[in-house]
């Protein structure tokens, strides 16, 4: 059945691709100007809306009508495929990414998971992982998925550490993401297509690139961006010296997210990048899934559950005002909802909704969560 999409989404996809080596600039622009369409409406006169607009920039959009075939092709693909296109608007989008300042404008994902889930972690790491590494991702994905059950893993489907967390958390039923350098129209490394398919029919794949797109070295430098950025935590595991991971690791860190790594042996090759990360206090020393648990205070919301059960809570609530009686009554009938999101379903602008949303967790009843999230507690 064809699948009809919005002009936003058409035009984030020609804007995208006008922009491709700008990833920073695309998503100054969409965030300055509110949406895709209005870039494309506004493409041959830029400067009138962004009067400091550069004359690359406006080389740059001045072609943006020549991207319309590519786009064609792109939809038609999709359609054929069964691949969600996601815009930045979209509630779908991974909203934690909304926080970074090199977003992708536009995503491709083909798989069954929500990308906002509750809770998400990346994990990094060298293509030669060794048997230490391997038990050690293992054990803690195991552990996580009895800590925090429905916790998404995202990594990059590569070699080693990569594929390693991918099956573990197949293994261990918990939904998993694997970010890809290239268009879904491909698979590299192909020696991974049968962990792909196990993976979008517990997870999915996803990438911000369109079909005939080469996995340059380029590609897997600009996908680290998005491993790090959809998570709460990035967790590395095993590291050259001078590992890709590290990369990560140090994106992970501009964006302000938690970063934890395994230390190794001193001296063993692989466990290099981790303990100099450790010792430059750059991540988090990770002995154990805990770690992360306790490190992210993921282990508070059975704690309140236990106290609501014993009455410890709400009794002593005051009266709640009819915009917070709002915001509560749609956070309880649907938990961890997007700020843009509760602000549509509650009709409260969003100028408002964010000193409510303050107000109620000040009361103890709704706590906010990476990507502009909110949760009921409770």
């Amino acid at each position: 059945m064809s699948h009809t999409y919005t002009q936003e989404t058409i035009n984030a996809m020609a804007m995208a691709r006008a922009l491709h080596y700008q990833p920073s600039l695309a998503a100054m622009l969409y965030q300055q100007l509110g949406s895709a369409t209005a870039v494309v409406e506004n493409a041959n006169h830029i400067d009138e809306v962004l009067p400091d607009a550069t004359a690359k920039l406006k080389d740059l959009l001045s072609h943006i009508d020549e991207q319309q075939e590519a786009v064609e092709r792109e939809l038609l693909f999709c359609d054929e495929h069964s691949i969600q296109i996601l815009a930045m608007n979209d509630a779908d989008y991974p909203q934690r990414l909304m926080d970074c300042n090199d977003a992708p404008v536009v995503l491709y994902y083909r798989g069954n998971t929500p990308l906002n889930a509750l809770r998400v972690v990346s994990v990094v790491g060298t293509r030669r992982c060794t048997p230490y590494g391997e038990d050690f991702i293992r054990r803690m994905v195991s552990d996580l998925s009895r800590a925090c059950p429905g916790l998404l893993v995202v990594s990059g489907l590569a070699y080693g550490v990569d594929v390693c967390a991918h099956r573990s958390a197949l293994d261990y039923h918990l939904p998993t993401v694997a970010v890809l350098a290239h268009g879904l129209d491909d698979l590299y490394p192909s020696r991974h297509r049968s962990v792909a398919n196990a993976i979008v029919q517990q997870g999915g794949l996803l990438t911000e690139y369109m079909t005939h797109t080469n996995a340059d070295k380029l590609n897997f430098v600009r996908r680290n961006r998005i491993v790090a950025g959809m998570a709460d935590a990035t967790v590395l595991i095993e590291s050259a010296e001078h590992g890709g991971g590290l990369i990560t690791a140090e994106i992970a860190r501009d964006y302000g997210r938690d970063v934890f790594a395994l230390p190794g042996r001193v001296g063993d090759n692989y466990s290099m990048g981790c303990n100099k990360l450790i010792r430059d206090n750059g991540a988090a020393l990770l002995t154990s899934a805990d770690d992360i648990v306790q490190a992210m205070g993921w282990q508070s919301d059975a704690q309140r559950i236990e106290a609501n059960e014993k009455g410890i809570e709400r009794q002593l609530f005051p009266n709640l005002s009819e915009e917070e009686r709002k915001i509560v009554e749609v956070l309880t009938g649907n938990n961890d909802i997007q700020v843009n999101i509760l602000s549509v379903q509650t009709g409260i602008p969003i100028h408002l909704l964010s000193s409510l949303l303050f107000e109620l967790e000040m009361k103890g009843l709704v706590r906010p969560l990476a990507g502009g999230t909110y949760h009921m507690i409770g």
